[in-house]
């Protein structure tokens, strides 16, 4: 414990060091012909660290980041109807993103399963799949088959791991075993994982046995400074991801208290298991 909390000191640090440094306007990102943009974001119930509720400053920062398919997490209602916070038709046009859709008979006003919505630009879904993960929190996954205008298939996760260190190793467990159980073919997770842990009690650890070597960590919260990797895309093929970078703007700092993170997907460099 110790060596964790020291861990997390010298992160604060180096943030507090850093802070003057972030970009304070948006930097284009790199995205050659062919490639994808993959983005994770929670979205935090579109409640931002200001404490106001504003969808639409939420739709504001997806639009900044144009991703090809975008996971977010808490994007619904965490009691009651679980009704959905984002204004879906507006996002469509405004970026041409469109939900995954889902079946929830019993929360009909909901956007996505357990607070995950996926949405996505291109190509034909093939295949959807609701995954209740294990633990005391009503946590859950998505996962997606989908076949790209490209002629290839791709496998995207998106999931929201729990608060508490052993719901999160048997969560992680639950998606390895998930993709053990399918098809192989090249897969990206994506998502909140609430870990910051490396060592070998970490779900991230468990995660390796699909994933391998993870990408490098990048804080994404607290937003306005952040110290813990909590957010994260990883995926199953090496060099599948080619870039990876947090998604650091102004109203991204103030919209939601994580930071999303992004990373560039090219199909035709990963190398096949």
């Amino acid at each position: 414990m110790k060596k964790n909390n020291a861990n997390i000191a010298s992160a604060l640090l180096a943030s507090i060091r850093n802070r003057h440094n972030r970009p304070a306007e948006l930097l284009p990102y790199h995205r050659p012909a062919g490639s994808l943009l993959f983005a994770s974001y929670n979205v935090h119930k579109c409640v931002g660290v200001d404490g106001r509720f504003d969808p639409g400053r939420t739709i504001e920062v997806i639009h900044e980041i144009d991703p090809d398919v975008i996971a977010l997490q808490e994007a619904d209602m965490r009691f009651g109807e679980r009704a959905g916070l984002l204004d879906l038709p507006r996002l469509r046009q405004e970026t041409g993103l469109a939900p995954i859709p889902v079946t929830v008979a019993a929360k009909p006003k909901s956007h996505g399963w357990r607070g995950n919505v996926l949405l996505f630009k291109q190509g034909v879904l093939r295949d959807v799949h609701q995954v209740a993960l294990p633990g005391l929190e009503p946590r859950g996954a998505l996962v997606a088959e989908i076949d790209l205008d490209n002629g290839k298939a791709l496998r995207v996760i998106a999931a929201h791991l729990g608060l508490m260190r052993r719901s999160r190793r048997q969560q992680a467990d639950t998606l390895v075993d998930i993709i053990g159980m399918r098809e192989d073919c090249p897969t990206v997770l994506m998502g909140d994982f609430n870990e910051w842990r490396l060592g070998n009690g970490s779900s991230l650890k468990r995660l390796e046995r699909v994933f391998g070597p993870l990408p490098p960590a990048l804080p994404s919260f607290p937003a306005q400074l952040p110290v813990l990797s909590l957010d994260r895309i990883m995926a199953n093929r090496e060099g599948l991801i080619q870039e990876i970078a947090v998604h650091d703007s102004p109203l991204a700092r103030l919209a939601s208290d994580h930071l999303p993170i992004k990373a560039r997907i090219d199909l035709g460099t990963a190398v096949e298991a």
